[in-house]
């Protein structure tokens, strides 16, 4: 049987087993766009997931959130399968909640040029704190 105080060394010990891959990366190569053929209409796409993920950069440990796009596209618009190899790609990315909305939103601007686009991710609560982080983009002169 453990002892309290052998317990409570082992537990301290639990943070130093989680291990960040210094080698993982954010794979923007992967987006794709393809041509839209109604870019003077004003069309809202709305793309959601409950499976994003990635990890804190002290910890090691996942973040669980629910991600929402929305955007009007410009002339193209994104294409979701490899919206979907993008996202599974920060799974052992090391980033804080704040820096990945803004990074995915960079990202997504970068890929298919939105009239306007926001990014939410809303966090699963840990350690009794819910976060919720959002960022918008317009198109210059929108």
């Amino acid at each position: 049987m453990t002892t309290i105080p052998e317990l409570k060394e082992q537990y301290e010990g639990l943070d130093r087993r989680v291990e960040i891959r210094q080698d993982a990366a954010i794979d923007t190569e992967c987006l794709m766009a393809f041509q839209y053929e109604y870019p003077e209409q004003e069309t809202e796409v709305v793309i959601d997931t409950d499976e994003f993920t990635a990890v804190c950069p002290w910890t090691g440990l996942p973040d669980y959130g629910t991600l929402l796009v929305t955007y009007v596209p410009g002339q193209s618009c994104i294409e979701l399968k490899s919206f979907k190899y993008y996202l599974m790609s920060f799974r052992d990315v090391g980033i804080v909640q704040e820096h990945a909305v803004n990074r995915i939103l960079q990202d997504l601007v970068v890929c298919c040029r939105p009239r306007r686009m926001k990014v939410k991710l809303d966090y699963k609560i840990r350690g009794g704190i819910h976060t919720e982080v959002s960022v918008e983009y317009k198109e210059p002169g929108e």
